[in-house]
This record gives C-alpha cells, structure tokens and sequence, in this order.
C-alpha cells in the first residue's frame, strides 16, 4: 500500500492512487476530498489511539451546586456524561458543534426551535450547528451528549454560561 502526504490543500479534489493490487498493477482511485481531510486533521493531532476509558477514571467537574460533567474527547468528536440535579438549568446558548443528547435517566425540558420539547429516558435529541437551545432538568437527569467537533469552550473551561458568570 501507498501512502501519499497531502501538504497542498488545492490537491484535496484531485484523484491519487490509494492502493496497489498485487494481482494487477492498476491503481484503486478514489476521491479524495474526505479521506486527505481527515488525514491531514490527523496528521496535525497525532496518529489517534484507541483508548479505553471507564467513567470513574474521569474528574467530575462541578459546574454550579446542581450540574456536573465529565467528557472524554477524541480527534473530531466528544462524549459528555452530564449529571443535573432537579431544577437544574442551562441557559440559551448555542454553538458551532452539532449535538446529540441522549438522556439515560431522568427528563430535560427542552426550548429549541420555538419549540418545548421534553425527552425522556430512552430518548435522543438532535441539535445542529448555532441552533439555539435551552435546558431545564425535570428530576434528576444523567444525559450523555456527543458533540462534534469537540466542544472547545468546555475543553479550556471557558463556558461561563454554565458556571453562572456573566
């Protein structure tokens, strides 16, 4: 197999060979536009590793009396274990990463897209690029949420809307 470093983003669109049969000597071509995104994303990160990552290794971080979290992040995604207390609010906010949200205990009120929308154990919610939203737990609610690409604000703990700073 051939490896080719892509330096030049001009060359994203063109076709390069990405593999060698030994049975003949064509070429697999393939479009190359995602694959040398990624690749060069990774290049700049690092080779990215499996990891294995039971929850009781990650810090809790107490964001306010009522919201703790914990997140483990990858090279392009992010998985939060969010915990809320009864009355627990997150403020309007909104951000570039898409979010998914699946709730594993508990209920969240939601306030999205001129919408009230409650989700319950068992359920997921889609949340995409700069929506506005708003949150509110119902009871005590654990919510995993995916975010991609990683949540930076919370990754350099610059998300004050969660702390209750202003």
């Amino acid at each position: 197999m051939k490896f080719y470093e892509i330096e030049d983003a001009r060359m994203l669109k063109k076709k390069v060979p990405r593999e060698t049969s030994p049975r003949s000597k064509k070429h697999s071509l393939t479009n190359t536009t995602t694959t040398n995104t990624t690749s060069r994303i990774a290049a700049k990160r690092g080779k990215a590793l499996h990891r294995h990552v039971p929850w009781d290794s990650v810090p809790l971080e107490d964001l306010n009396p009522l919201l703790q979290r914990q997140f483990v992040v990858g090279q392009e995604i992010m998985l939060a274990r969010v915990l809320l207390k009864k009355g627990s609010i997150v403020p309007e906010h909104s951000h570039v990463n898409e979010q998914l949200t699946y709730i594993l205990e508990g209920a969240l009120k939601f306030w999205i897209g001129g919408k009230v929308i409650v989700v319950k154990a068992g359920e997921v919610l889609t949340i995409p690029s700069n929506l506005p939203h708003k949150a509110e737990a119902l009871e005590d609610t654990v919510d995993l949420d995916v975010f991609t690409p990683p949540r930076a604000d919370w990754i350099h703990k610059t998300d004050q809307y969660l702390r209750g700073v202003k």
